[in-house]
């Protein structure tokens, strides 16, 4: 049976939202959290385990320095204080791809706590708290194959990898992010966003949500202006900062609806559908108590030492939202235009076309012009698209050396896209280059001047504006490749003008 969905604005006046989002980084270190397997991605199925990531008995769990470093400077770039004193502990559960039947993570002693972030939306600040940042092992990955859907209902079997289980994993934790309204789900983008810039910024992880390396869980309730905050719903596994704007609006139509028919949320994890962005019941959400922590036997307790603590702290980059307000005064943009720049997901991508030659204005123009409307069009994140800050830069620098023009870029630009080679090699390869020589481009102007001769005697009278629709002419015969400036200029020679 189909459920009318009521308005989101009808929903956001009758009902407030409060979310949360719990958001897994695989680190990037060389090696796995407690064994020495390696963690680069791609390799073939179960080749990447030893004893100790697979729980083999008499195996025993050795920390990884690298990834507790790392942990503590996502602590500090997140205002989070450091504990002097803290332990692993066992996560108690079943699940094929958790070849331990546990997982060692951690519970009520986490590395770091009391945190904040904060983000822009709609030119406001907003304060995002953060719950903890712990540090723990990432599982393994299942794949059901036989069904249509990709997951275990229809599947005929299931495998599982264990290549990726034991990768060292962070976990940051938000507090319920209450009073958002109308904004909920540009808040959550925003914050994943921001988060995922500040831990790239770091250099602990490539936070690619494509391949898994930046995993999002989002929280979702409603309740009514004044009643106790609602039943929360868990939608597991969010692999993109537009799913995760497009599942907090999609529960809180759905829980909208349930409440407006008299019903009651179930606390329970869901699933989102890129396909359809709606989201699907999992399983019943299970509370600490169910997953029975208790302290890992095989570990010691870590003790940072506050001086090191200290020296990681003094040694943190720029953050991304200070740099940010830095390059938006370097490049003389205004608040809206930085704004769109940072929608756009193109701040980075920017500035590396600036650093590889371009101009701030050339490099906008680009990435926020022609190569965003193909990613809204195809549906992939801008860094995605197919083009590199160098390969535009050096389409640009053919734009300024008069080898192109910009219909002809546009066309090179197709090239790139669609993994032709570099800008110079589509311009070659297709002979795009603007023809400027005058010897080759005088019959092309003489015939366009024989084909409209009432406009040439215009221009004969003094109407020099009108030589624009004899350089139209010229431009269309020569398929748009020959240079405006010099058809213009021959032009009015031929005719004996003054330009």
């Amino acid at each position: 049976m189909t459920t009318t969905l009521p308005a989101y604005d009808e929903v956001v006046a009758r009902f407030e939202p409060v979310i949360g989002l719990e958001t897994h980084v695989e680190l990037g270190t060389n090696t796995k959290m407690f064994c020495g397997c390696p963690t680069d991605f791609g390799g073939e199925p179960n080749t990447r385990v030893c004893p100790v990531c697979l729980g083999l008995p008499g195996s025993l769990p050795v920390a990884n320095k690298a990834a507790i470093e790392a942990t503590i400077r996502i602590g500090l770039a997140l205002n989070c204080s450091i504990a002097e004193w803290c332990r692993f502990a066992r996560k108690n559960y079943f699940y094929p791809d958790m070849p331990k039947n546990f997982q060692i993570s951690q519970y009520d002693e986490p590395l770091c706590v009391d945190g904040y972030l904060d983000v822009e939306v709609n030119g406001e600040l907003v304060r995002i708290g953060i719950e903890r940042v712990h540090l723990e092992e990432d599982t393994g990955k299942t794949l059901h194959v036989g069904g249509a859907t990709g997951r275990i209902h229809g599947a005929t079997e299931s495998l599982v990898d264990y290549n990726r289980a034991g990768i060292p994993l962070v976990e940051i934790v938000t507090k319920p992010i209450p009073g958002t309204g109308a904004l909920a789900p540009e808040v959550a983008r925003a914050y994943v966003t921001e988060l995922r810039d500040v831990i790239r910024s770091l250099g602990v992880s490539d936070v690619r949500m494509e391949e898994g390396s930046l995993r999002c869980d989002v929280n979702t309730s409603l309740n009514r202006p004044g009643d106790e905050w609602g039943t929360r719903t868990e939608t597991k596994n969010v692999n993109s900062l537009r799913s995760v704007e497009r599942a907090v609006r999609s529960e809180m139509l759905r829980q909208a609806s349930v409440l407006d028919a008299g019903g009651k949320i179930t606390q329970e994890t869901r699933h989102f559908h890129e396909d359809t962005g709606d989201t699907t019941p999992g399983r019943s959400k299970e509370t600490a108590t169910d997953y029975r922590y208790f302290p890992e036997p095989d570990l010691v307790p870590l003790a940072p030492d506050p001086a090191w603590v200290a020296e990681l702290k003094a040694a943190l980059p720029e953050l991304p939202r200070l740099r940010r307000k830095r390059i938006q005064q370097d490049w003389g943009l205004s608040d809206l235009d930085m704004q769109s720049v940072v929608n756009a997901g193109a701040v980075e991508l920017i500035e590396a076309t600036v650093a590889a030659g371009a101009t701030p204005a050339s490099a906008r123009k680009w990435w926020l012009g022609e190569l965003s409307r193909r990613a809204n069009e195809t549906g992939v994140e801008l860094a995605d698209i197919g083009a590199t800050p160098g390969q535009v830069a050096e389409l640009q620098s053919l734009v300024d050396a008069g080898k192109l023009n910009d219909k002809l870029a546009r066309t090179v630009l197709e090239g790139v896209v669609a993994g032709e080679g570099s800008p110079t090699e589509i311009m070659t390869n297709r002979n795009l280059e603007v023809v400027s020589d005058t010897g080759a481009l005088t019959a092309a102007v003489d015939e366009a001047i024989a084909a409209n001769p009432a406009i040439a005697d215009k221009i004969r009278s003094g109407k020099v504006a009108a030589a624009g629709a004899l350089v139209g002419a010229v431009m269309k015969t020569t398929r748009g490749q020959a240079d405006a400036k010099t058809v213009r200029e021959l032009i009015l020679e031929r005719l004996g003008v003054q330009g």
